[in-house]
């Protein structure tokens, strides 16, 4: 009776595999034909665009930019400045101090000559109390406003921000990212171009500064990190932003904005709540929020994604800290499908609820522990002989293969609409990573997920410490502060 068990379990754990393996390989192959058409229609509409109509235009939204900081003392300044200097007709910057305890406020006085002014602040959604308004007397840094509060971290003093700005849209960014300086005009067409819905976000590609030369905060020369490490994340931000994010463009099922570069409406973010303190995946938890305030109340609406190469940032290079980074995503995406469980496979939230939540579910939240056990089994099979050891070799080979095709049509992807990685030594560095990457890296990142579910269950909270290079500011080359 029990080997008959036994012998049943072990039956539908082969099925249940194969049917996970079998429906990951349909849907990388939907995501790469989806992209490719949500590329082709971006690609053909920036043909006809005249970028410097929506600078001058009446009808252009105008936009707050929102940079929160912590500790940024040595290219805090450096980076206002960079922002701006960004070609946008109405817009201003607010630079949220969350509490640093370096110098960071008083360099911010120094070199913009601020003043704390008497501004009456409107607390509409709850934070951590402020310190201070500061402006500027010079005229030049008229946009610039620069609040200094209570340490609550980035969530918390985003939303300071929210209650600090005053335009239409919110511009929610990284203070140590680099930005195009066409970035702002070039995120504002999706919010004019529609006219049956409503656009309520969008997105925008991050690109990897390491090793590219920056001048004026612009990157001027594209070259792949030196690590394997950096190298990997060139190809899997490829795959995540020009691929995947692309392909749920085209559904309209996105529910992730990276936090480091996302533009949302001020007044659908006021109405929600802005974000949530309490997890450290914020970004996508608002952007969920927000879908599911639209679908709740049986609004028309879109969230946008713009593939434009116009935000670039350090990635991590070392395991210590891209494992925190890891682990926090983790945690992160486990805390929203928690939170917003009504959703799951429920009708009324359309593509949300019936396709995107359930892919985040079982595709990235579980992804680890499926993998695991998957190899746990498999393995278990040869030893018993009921795998054979060539059977094992051509299922393995299979999806190398596959997954090393669909790395290189995010290169490919890359390649065709924005050609930035023209040495064709780099292009090799990037194919050798791919041919790789199954077998150094990504058990890694497996781990690593592991390690998130485990920190959730035992409730561990916080961002974990992220070191960065950062730019030097007289040669605006990358440096080691470790």
């Amino acid at each position: 009776m029990y080997s008959l068990l036994f012998n049943i379990l072990v039956d539908l754990l082969g099925i249940f595999f194969l049917f996970y393996s079998f429906s990951i390989i349909v849907f990388y192959l939907l995501t790469t034909v989806l992209s490719a058409l949500e590329m082709r229609d971006h690609l053909r509409k920036n043909k006809f665009a005249d970028y410097k109509d929506i600078i001058t235009s009446p009808l252009a939204p105008s936009i707050s930019i929102i940079a929160p900081a912590y500790n940024e003392a040595n290219t805090v300044v450096q980076n206002v400045k960079s922002l701006l200097s960004l070609h946008y007709g109405k817009f201003e910057v607010i630079l949220v101090n969350d509490g640093s305890k370096d110098d960071s406020i008083n360099k911010l006085i120094e070199n913009f000559q601020l003043v704390k002014t008497e501004y009456a602040y409107n607390e509409s959604i709850s934070a951590k109390p402020i310190k201070g308004v500061y402006k500027s007397e010079n005229s030049s840094y008229s946009k610039l406003t620069v609040v200094d509060k209570e340490n609550g971290g980035k969530a918390d003093a985003l939303n300071v921000g929210i209650n600090i700005s005053n335009n239409e849209i919110i511009a929610c960014i990284d203070v140590d990212c680099i930005l195009s300086s066409d970035s702002l005009t070039r995120m504002m067409r999706p919010f004019m171009e529609e006219t049956n819905r409503q656009v309520i976000a969008v997105g925008g590609v991050i690109g990897v500064a390491n090793n590219c030369d920056v001048k004026d905060g612009t990157v001027t020369k594209y070259r792949v990190p030196e690590t394997l490490l950096g190298r990997f994340q060139v190809i899997e931000y490829f795959r995540s932003f020009l691929m995947g994010r692309m392909a749920w463009t085209r559904v309209n099922g996105l529910m992730l904005i990276s936090g480091a570069f996302g533009f949302f409406k001020r007044d659908l973010v006021m109405k929600v709540g802005g974000y949530f303190p309490k997890t450290v995946g914020e970004d996508m938890e608002l952007v969920v929020r927000m879908r599911r305030y639209m679908e709740e109340n049986k609004l028309p609406y879109k969230v946008g994604f713009i593939p434009d190469p116009l935000c670039w940032t350090e990635v991590p290079e070392s395991e210590q800290v891209l494992s925190r980074q890891r682990n926090r995503w983790m945690r992160g995406t486990i805390e929203t499908l928690q939170l917003h469980q009504k959703i799951r496979l429920n009708p009324e939230y359309g593509i949300m609820g019936m396709v995107s939540y359930p892919f985040w579910a079982i595709f990235e939240k579980m992804a680890p522990i499926f993998e695991i056990l998957g190899v746990i089994y498999t393995i278990a099979m040869i030893i018993t002989g009921d795998i054979s050891a060539l059977y094992f070799i051509g299922l393995f080979i299979l999806i190398y293969f596959f997954a090393i095709m669909i790395s290189s049509f995010s290169i490919l992807y890359e390649e065709i609409a924005y050609n930035n990685y023209k040495s064709s030594k780099d292009l090799n560095k990037l194919i050798k990573t791919i041919l790789i990457e199954p077998f150094v890296i990504h058990p890694k990142l497996m781990w690593w997920g592991l390690k998130g579910h485990w920190d959730f269950i035992k409730g561990k909270g916080g961002w974990g410490v992220m070191i960065r290079k950062g730019f030097d500011k007289a040669t605006d080359k990358q440096k080691v502060t470790e």
